[in-house]
């Protein structure tokens, strides 16, 4: 089973995940298509950095020509135009601020907002205070990723991260997930980031996204509602469960954006797992710490289980069941979408025929153990069923890798399986085919047949060879 283990020793923020990801072999045009395909006048700079003697990949975006700044640097520049009262802050600074719950207010009076850093009076502080207040919510969020042009798996990935956000967010100000607003985490730029993190962590081809302890820092950190310990409080929301520590820098290291990311992609927190090494990325962070490299990395590689060939390792899962007898069948599907959305490994129903001659569903969900509450709560709320079956099971896999190869309508991604190094099942990616057979009017099974054959081409594999279920 492949493997991408992340180290947090100096926290983690978007710019830096991404940075990591282009550094571990992520195409630099993969992360330039997402940022095209969202269409929000923004843009990527890609280069090289030391950090701490640490050459690493620095990743910065751009939004209407102004470069996003680290979160104290933003806010020390607020504090600077708030001594000028003439002066107006960009439009790319006011979406600049904390994510909160929209405020109601009125039109004709002026306003402040909890937490800033000073009282906006004025017609003209009156109408900035506005468009602050308003800023992106989660439903235009959703709008804006689900008509970008990337896979639907990143697509699901993207909005899962931003709805953790959501969470901390109304966790933190007692509000709905729905009323929150974001500024900081809904601006343009932490967009490009978390769509960046799922278009790239997708592109990497691993099967398991496993995560270090996390270096959250210390000291306070100023934000819209003023200044807080660090972590601040949207990361302490997220990072819950999380195992964390601080290593004395007085500096935040863990951003919102980073957390949120984590939260999403990493299956559990360890240290360094067994594995065979294939490649390793850093992605670094904005400032230059003397006393340590502000890097992340991203390692590469198999996972190697004491007592097991590596392509034949096994983990223990969790299996999810309920009985279903008056459930909407069109409530079915949709509840097995959101089963894996929210990190289900698998969801799938068997028909069955219950007491009083009713017919019936058994939903089953394979799930990690460590997501078990969440999907279980899922399971009540969107259902009917009045009880929830679990019982853990030790499941063994192949190994799997990804390769892409080129057919006359466009590149599809092929999953490939082995066992002891031979071979044993190839798989083109569904939603590669299915795109690629709508936009150029082929069969579906046409397009999926030729993406096999130029595998089978390409590896010099016996033409015997056929594609298997993903």
């Amino acid at each position: 089973m492949r493997i991408a283990y992340l180290e947090c020793f100096s926290g983690i923020s978007g710019d830096m995940f991404m940075g990591a990801l282009v550094d571990a072999g992520v195409a630099r045009q993969t992360l330039h298509d997402a940022v095209a395909a969202l269409n929000i006048g923004a843009r990527l700079e890609i280069s090289r950095v030391v950090r701490g003697g640490i050459s690493a990949t620095k990743v910065d975006v751009w939004v209407d020509g102004e470069k996003d700044l680290p979160r104290e640097e933003y806010w020390e520049g607020r504090r600077q135009e708030h001594k000028r009262p003439g002066d107006r802050l960009s439009r790319h600074q006011h979406q600049h601020a904390d994510g909160r719950c929209q405020e109601k207010h009125s039109h004709d009076r002026p306003r402040s907002h909890v937490g800033e850093t000073a009282t906006a009076t004025g017609p003209a502080r009156d109408e900035e205070t506005h468009s602050h207040s308003h800023g992106r919510g989660l439903n235009e969020i959703r709008r804006i990723i689900s008509s970008a042009a990337i896979s639907p798996t990143a697509k699901n990935k993207a909005i899962a991260v931003f709805e953790a956000l959501g969470g901390a967010e109304a966790k933190i100000h007692s509000c709905s997930i729905d009323s929150v607003h974001f500024h900081e985490v809904g601006a343009v730029d932490a967009m490009v980031d978390i769509v960046c993190a799922a278009v790239g962590s997708e592109a990497l081809g691993v099967d398991e996204f496993i995560c270090s302890p996390l270096n959250v820092g210390g000291g306070t950190v100023k934000c819209a509602h003023g200044t807080f310990p660090v972590p601040a409080p949207a990361t302490v929301a997220l990072l819950t469960s999380a195992p964390v520590y601080s290593s004395g820098l007085q500096a935040e290291l863990v951003t919102p954006t980073g957390a949120a990311i984590v939260k999403t992609l990493a299956s559990r927190f360890v240290s360094f797992p067994e594995m065979t090494i294939e490649k390793t990325g850093y992605g670094a962070g904005s400032r230059d710490f003397p006393s340590h490299a502000n890097v992340v990395r991203l390692t590469l590689g198999q996972a190697a289980l004491r007592g097991l060939p590596t392509d034949a390792a096994s983990e223990t899962i969790t299996v999810l069941e309920a009985n279903l007898d008056d459930l909407n069948p069109q409530v079915f599907g949709y509840v097995m979408d959101r089963l894996l959305e929210k990190g289900a490994l698998d969801a799938f129903g068997i028909p069955v025929q219950m007491k009083k001659n009713r017919p019936g569903m058994v939903l089953t969900v394979l799930c990690n153990p460590a997501d078990e509450a969440e999907l279980t709560r899922l399971i009540f709320t969107e259902t009917t069923t009045l009880g929830v079956r679990r019982r853990n099971e030790n499941r063994q896999m192949l190994a799997r890798r990804w390769e892409t190869v080129r057919t006359e309508w466009g590149d599809i991604r092929i999953k490939i399986a082995s066992l002891s190094g031979a071979v044993t099942n190839c798989a083109p990616e569904y939603e590669d085919c299915r795109r690629i057979a709508a936009e150029h009017n082929v069969p579906l099974k046409i397009v999926m047949a030729a993406a096999v054959e130029a595998w089978a081409t390409k590896a010099g594999c016996s033409a015997g060879l056929r594609p298997g279920s993903e």
